[in-house]
């Protein structure tokens, strides 16, 4: 089968990021490559399972003052865990295994865990996380139920620490030009948006197991778009209509379905037209619609890539072809130093565990209305 060119683009930068992370750091920067403020002292960052997106995480965490890691946990301790705690300098006594995860309560130098592990991991170890007394960094899906994530947010809550879902678009200068554009009024009113994330996945991948990954291309891809449009249009939906399709007969989506295209309705009116597939050679895009102009942003959803085009009108005149392309950013280590500043000024970051739920609800509606729930 020939490399989709979602599979293509995020391969090539998947392997270069993850090249990257396999090398000894470099002499930590004066200050972080994407510019935020250095904090008087780094946090201590314990990745929870070692494969591709947490060593990607481990070098962006090279690329800041605020940042460090401290701790290690994997299964493979003999292997991975002793890799990498040379790479970051660590001592044998700073790996941990799944069983003795709750250990790193008695490791101060371990002040936060980022959650890189399959979807219905989350929940487990961002809890003994929290009752561990670390901070929780978690990927996203938040989890694989929205009873669970509510199960992560009170333990949370009840250990007095810090829940972040790693949302990683929100932290990217682009999007947050655009937010800016839209709430501005330059759109004019919001009328609707369409947004979608697709791809091919190999048969045997953890994400086509249900088990490990709670659902298919909705949980991974296709909350992208979801958040994204949430975010952007600064209101909760309320109203779904959602398919499922499964066209290939075989193994390949035996557990999950192929392709889920969903509508979304908003209580302005506004209308969300999206999609998601694990089977299809299509883009990662989002596309605005407002009444004076709208925008489009293709790729959106690679690590960093963003582009856009605006067409409208605003304060400074008719605009056709849009705004400059912002460029490449960053986004991981943008993360990591949100999450530090966070936890090292006491502040709520800006994509919470109330974040991951909503996305959460919003996932369980969609299921819902195409007649599969979740569960």
């Amino acid at each position: 089968m020939p490399m989709s060119l979602m599979d293509r683009r995020a391969f090539t930068t998947l392997s270069a990021l993850t090249l990257a992370a396999t090398r000894l750091p470099a002499q930590k920067p004066a200050t972080s490559v994407t510019g935020a403020p250095t904090l008087p002292k780094p946090v201590g960052f314990a990745p929870v399972g070692i494969g591709d997106i947490s060593k990607i995480f481990m070098q962006a965490c090279d690329r800041t003052p605020n940042a460090i890691i401290t701790g290690i946990v994997t299964g493979h301790p003999a292997e991975k865990g002793t890799k990498y705690a040379a790479q970051y300098k660590l001592p044998q006594s700073s790996i941990y295994t799944y069983e003795t995860y709750d250990k790193i309560r008695d490791n101060p130098a371990i002040e936060a865990v980022y959650i890189g592990l399959p979807n219905s991991m989350h929940c487990e170890y961002t809890v003994r996380g929290a009752e561990a007394g670390k901070h929780v960094l978690c990927e996203k899906p938040m989890a694989i139920s929205s009873a669970e994530c509510r199960k992560m947010i009170d333990a949370c809550r009840a250990h007095n620490v810090k829940l972040m879902i790693a949302y990683r678009v929100h932290y990217d200068p682009t999007f947050a030009q655009i937010r800016k554009i839209i709430h501005d009024g330059d759109l004019g009113d919001l009328v609707g948006f369409q947004g979608g994330f697709y791809g091919q996945k190999k048969a045997g991948e953890w994400r086509l197991n249900r088990a490990l990954a709670g659902g298919g291309s909705l949980l991974d891809l296709g909350i992208y778009p979801l958040n994204a449009i949430r975010w952007l249009c600064a209101e909760e939906p309320n109203d779904f209509r959602a398919m499922v399709s499964t066209m290939e007969k075989g193994p390949r989506f035996a557990q999950v379905e192929q392709t889920v295209e969903w509508v979304m309705k908003f209580p302005s009116g506004i209308l969300a037209n999206c999609g998601s597939s694990y089977g299809m050679d299509g883009p990662a895009f989002v596309q605005i619609d407002g009444s004076k102009g709208r925008i489009h942003i293709e790729p959106a959803f690679y690590y960093g890539d963003v582009k856009y085009t605006f067409n409208g009108h605003t304060r400074n005149g008719d605009v056709s072809g849009g705004y400059p392309v912002t460029g490449q950013y960053d986004q991981f280590t943008a993360e990591a130093d949100h999450f530090a500043a966070c936890i090292r000024n006491n502040r709520t970051p800006d994509t919470p565990g109330e974040e991951g739920l909503a996305d959460m609800l919003a996932i369980e509606a969609i299921y819902r209305a195409a007649g599969a729930p979740i569960a």
